[in-house]
């Protein structure tokens, strides 16, 4: 499957997608040296985001969380990519300065935890085991 969104950070990345369905706070919601979430709110609460493609509707929080971003990156703990259903400043701005690709205008309800996800500037395709 093929989804043309809007590209907010150009770069190419293929992955196992991890899948959150509420909105992501990089700041006190994710460890910045391990990429593990934190948030206790969080519907994907003790998964690691490190080297996977992180899909969720939208960031929220501190605009101190694009520098999370970047701390990640720096550390090896950070995601291949990021799919938004709708891309805000904080994320937007932490995947540009921390070189992530990222996509936004995706229906996200389409990629489930664990499919083979590939973004390359603005195409997202998906492979699921089983399909």
């Amino acid at each position: 499957m093929r989804m043309k969104g809007r590209e907010i950070k150009k770069g190419r990345a293929c992955a196992s997608a991890l899948v959150s369905e509420m909105p992501i706070s990089f700041l006190g919601g994710i460890d910045p040296k391990t990429g593990e979430v934190i948030a206790k709110d969080s519907d994907i609460r003790g998964q690691c985001i490190a080297g996977r493609v992180l899909v969720f509707p939208t960031g929220k929080g501190s605009t101190v969380g694009s520098y999370v971003l970047l701390r990640l990156m720096k550390n090896g703990a950070g995601p291949a990519a990021i799919i938004n259903a709708a891309s805000e400043p904080i994320v937007s701005v932490g995947a540009i300065i921390a070189d992530i690709p990222m996509v936004d205008g995706i229906d996200i309800s389409k990629i489930r935890t664990g499919d083979t996800v590939c973004v390359d500037g603005d195409t997202v395709s998906l492979e699921r085991e089983g399909a």
